[in-house]
């Protein structure tokens, strides 16, 4: 197992090991650690403690490689967890947050800005559609980035690529005489999306080279969490902001603020790709395929093509619904207030459940258990939604609706990408999350595409609140599809998906290769003087 021996531990049961000499039987510092691009972390030997010691903190043969286990192997081969992998945290949220503001910064006062610009609704929806389309081509770009270039640079050209969309937007204020605004607009949505796929990718390959393996999914959920609550603040803020068509500028010097600060933060905070130590045996193997080879393997991958399929399936149900819900719930009478109030129950319950869920998982490593169980639990609400959502006058069944779809469905989401990572390995974070996304957002073109295709008109008077000027939608068979896709997923999750936890299995194959090694009859043999390569 190349690569699990610590720095300057003497190897003589593995005279055959690579770098060995007749002058230098101690191993040299694993190559994984430093020959990828973008890493920085050194070759330096590790001071080895007293025969003495080594004997005192050697671990029972029996032990399963737990939280402890894993803290006291930490401890004895310099595996260490360092403060500022919290800025680097705190920088990516952030910036995922700034960049879902950017998104639908629009969306919500869409009748004023075509207005004041002379656009048509149609061309304001493609500020927002925009991200979905330039996801699929830039999702590949971004994970080979994120598995060749280093996680550094990618989030710094990522927080500069969002503010540059962010200001873009702003020119047809800041320059007067500028004919076709339009332009300047989608031209500052599209630098926003390019940046969405590197920060969306981002935290599971943060969590897994900076955070130990008791707080991987905490990491990851706390980085994917920050992109809904930026949907939600924009649904929010950007009505509060616009209550005339003067008021536009400001809003959008305003979205410049979060996007400008994190650009600051990410250039001058984050100086490494990787820390100086790692945090655990798993952080040495990270990326330890070439990026193509990479792809090959989660293609040949049926537990993994599984887990893509459904819960890409998944990601564009949950993007259809948030897109959609306006549109569904106003044949209903159901008014605008009522809606948005939906919308911020969806997201505050799932980022609630997404917390939940993550530190239950830390703790118990059932991936494949709350997994299942979400996806489940998410399709029972999903079918209730699609009948509720029909009738008249359910304003407290459809809150508590949107309130357990979030809960079940969000919580998912963070959980789901661990699983990822785990059921690929050794592929790195940023192809094994990233394919998914990618292929979540083509299922959500599609999905979406297939639900506004399957509705008509309706001919009899309705209590409608749509303000379309076109006439209600019948929405009946569109949310059933819906429901029955959901279901479906979920029933092909829970039948074909079964993997072992490789990571796991790694990181524990290494602790038990430490223990053997430092095992009393293994200290009392010198190392052989004639270890040859």
């Amino acid at each position: 197992m190349t690569g699990i021996f610590p720095p300057g531990r003497s190897s003589d049961r593995r005279p055959s090991g690579r770098g060995l000499t007749p002058s230098s039987p101690t191993r040299p510092a694993p190559r994984a650690w430093h020959h990828l691009p973008g890493r920085s972390w050194p070759g330096r030997r590790v001071p080895q403690p007293a025969r003495r010691e080594r004997r005192a903190m050697v671990l029972p043969a029996g032990d399963r490689p737990g939280a402890d286990a894993t803290q006291a192997l930490g401890a004895l081969w310099d595996y260490r967890v360092y403060a500022r992998r919290w800025v680097f945290l705190l920088v990516l949220s952030l910036l995922s947050f700034s960049n879902a503001t950017l998104w639908l910064s629009f969306a919500p006062v869409a009748d004023m800005i075509a207005h004041h610009f002379l656009l048509s609704t149609e061309q304001i929806n493609w500020l927002s559609r925009v991200y979905l389309v330039a996801s699929i081509p830039s999702g590949v770009v971004a994970i080979w980035v994120l598995d060749s270039v280093g996680l550094r640079w990618a989030t710094i050209v990522c927080a500069w690529l969002n503010f540059a969309g962010s200001v873009f937007r702003t020119l047809p204020f800041m320059v007067g005489g500028i004919q076709d605004p339009f332009a300047f607009l989608m031209g500052g949505q599209s630098l926003c999306a390019l940046a969405q796929t590197l920060v969306v990718f981002s935290p599971a390959k943060l969590a897994a080279l900076w955070f130990p393996e008791h707080q991987r999914a905490t990491a990851n959920m706390i980085g994917t969490m920050s992109n809904p609550l930026g949907i939600l603040v924009a649904n929010l803020l950007s009505p509060a902001l616009v209550k005339k068509e003067e008021d536009i500028p400001m809003m959008l010097g305003i979205y410049i603020i979060p996007a400008g600060i994190t650009c600051l933060l990410a250039t001058a905070c984050l100086l490494e790709s990787v820390p100086p130590t790692p945090p655990s045996a798993r952080a040495i193997h990270s990326t330890s395929e070439k990026f193509l080879d990479g792809l090959k393997l989660l293609l040949c991958n049926r537990a993994y093509v599984v887990l893509a399929v459904c819960f890409g399936g998944g990601i564009g149900i949950f993007s259809s619904f948030s897109a959609l819900l306006e549109q569904v719930l106003c044949v209903r009478g159901y008014s605008n207030e009522f809606i948005g109030l939906c919308g911020a129950l969806f997201i505050v319950f799932g980022v609630l459940g997404a917390l939940v869920l993550s530190l239950y998982v830390d703790r118990t490593k059932l991936f494949t258990e709350a997994v299942k169980i979400g996806f489940c639990l998410t399709s029972v609400v999903c079918v209730a939604f699609a009948l509720v959502s029909q009738l008249q006058g359910q304003t407290l069944a459809l809150a508590a609706i949107c309130s357990l779809l979030g809960l079940f469905g969000f919580a998912v989401a963070p959980v789901a990408m661990e699983l990822a990572v785990e059921c690929s390995f050794p592929v790195g974070e940023g192809a094994a999350a990233g394919l998914i996304f990618v292929l979540g957002q083509a299922e959500g073109v599609l999905i979406m595409v297939l639900l506004t295709a399957l509705t008509v008109r309706r001919a009899e008077p309705s209590v409608s609140t749509c303000q379309d000027g076109q006439g209600p939608l019948d929405w009946q068979v569109s949310m059933l599809l819906m429901a029955g896709l959901c279901t479906l997923f979920s029933c092909f999750l829970v039948l074909f998906f079964h993997t072992p936890y490789r990571r796991l299995q790694a990181e524990a194959s290494a602790s038990c290769s430490i223990q053997e090694d430092m095992s009393p009859a293994t200290m009392d043999r010198e190392p052989h003087p004639a270890a040859t390569p």
